[in-house]
C-alpha cells in the first residue's frame, strides 16, 4: 500500500467541528481537566520549553535494553532538563485536578470496587517509538487507536488511517480519507455514495474489517485485504450528525454486523458482507 506524505494537508478542524456541537441533544460533555493556574501551568511551561530545546535534535527509539539501563522509556533526557522526573511527577500528581463524574463519594466507590493486589508486573516494556504520530483532535473522541494483535496497531494520522507493525518497525497507509473515496460495492438498493475529505471521529478494526465514522455523519467500511473502500455513505444530514461510535460484532446466528451510533439519536445496523441496512433504532435520552 502506498504511503502518502500528507502533512501538508490543512487539518480543518474549524470547518468540521465546533466544541459546542458536543453540547447538544444528549451528547456527553466532559469539561477539560482543571489545573492550578498559579502552580502547574508555570511548571508545565518551563518543562515544555526545556523539552522542546533538547528534543529538537534527531529523535531515536527507546529499546527494552536501554530502559533496563536507565534510559527514560519516552526518551526524555531528564539529566539535561531543569526538573527531575520524580519532581515533575510529584508536582503533576499534587496539582493536576482530573475530571470526575461520580455519583457518590470516592470513599463509597472504593468500597464497591474490587481491590487488587499491587506490586506485580502486568506488562513488560518492549520499546517506544516516536516515528508514529497519532492525531486525536479532541479529548472526547474515542476508539481512534486499535491493537488487533501484540504487534499490529491501527491509528489516525491526520487524514490517514495507518497500520503500524512493531515487528517491522514500519507504518503503511490503510486509507486516505482526504482524497475522494469511491465505494467498490455497487448493487441495486445499496445506499452508498462517494465521499471526500472526511474527518474521522471514531473507528473500529475487527475481523479483517475497518469501519470509521465521520464528523458529518459519514460511515466508511474497508476490508483490510482489499484496496479501496467497500462501502461508504452519509448516514444522516442532521446539523449535529457526528458518528459517535461504530462496532463490528457477530449476532446470535454468527452473521457479522456493523453498528453505528450518531448524534441524531439513532443506532443503525448493517450486514457486514453486503452492507445492506438491516435495522434502525431510535434512542431517547433523558438526564
Amino acid at each position: 500500500m502506498e504511503r502518502f506524505e500528507n502533512d501538508d494537508l490543512q487539518y480543518v478542524v474549524d470547518d468540521y467541528y465546533d466544541v459546542n456541537d458536543f453540547n447538544n441533544d444528549g451528547a456527553v460533555v466532559e469539561p477539560e481537566p482543571q489545573r492550578d493556574a498559579a502552580g502547574l501551568e508555570s511548571f508545565d511551561s518551563d518543562f515544555e520549553d526545556d523539552i522542546e530545546s533538547v528534543m529538537s535534535k534527531p529523535k531515536t527509539d527507546t529499546s527494552a535494553e536501554e530502559a533496563r539501563n536507565g534510559k527514560d522509556i519516552q526518551g526524555i533526557p531528564w539529566e539535561r532538563l531543569n526538573f527531575t522526573r520524580e519532581r515533575y511527577r510529584q508536582t503533576r500528581v499534587r496539582e493536576y485536578k482530573n475530571y470526575e463524574n461520580l455519583y457518590g463519594s470516592r470513599e463509597e466507590m472504593e468500597k464497591e470496587c474490587l481491590q487488587v493486589e499491587k506490586g506485580k508486573t502486568f506488562y513488560d516494556f518492549q520499546f517506544n517509538t516516536r516515528l508514529v504520530k497519532s492525531t486525536i483532535v479532541h479529548f472526547q473522541l474515542r476508539n481512534l487507536l486499535w491493537a488487533t494483535s501484540k504487534h499490529d496497531v491501527y491509528l489516525m494520522e491526520n487524514y490517514s488511517v495507518m497500520h503500524w507493525s512493531s515487528l517491522l518497525h514500519k507504518g503503511e497507509e490503510v486509507l486516505n480519507v482526504a482524497k475522494p473515496i469511491v465505494p467498490n460495492l455497487k448493487h441495486p438498493g445499496l445506499l452508498s455514495q462517494q465521499l471526500s475529505r472526511v474527518q474521522i471521529s471514531t473507528m473500529v478494526v475487527k475481523e479483517n474489517l475497518m469501519v470509521a465514522g465521520g464528523f458529518q455523519g459519514e460511515l466508511i467500511c474497508k476490508y483490510l485485504n482489499q484496496s479501496g473502500a467497500a462501502f461508504c455513505t452519509k448516514l444522516t444530514t442532521d446539523d449535529n450528525a457526528i458518528t459517535n461510535a461504530v462496532d463490528v460484532y457477530n449476532n446470535p446466528s454468527g452473521a457479522m454486523r456493523v453498528m453505528a451510533a450518531n448524534n441524531d439519536a439513532k443506532i443503525r445496523i448493517f450486514d457486514a458482507e453486503t452492507f445492506a441496512s438491516i435495522n434502525r433504532y431510535s434512542v431517547v435520552c433523558s438526564f
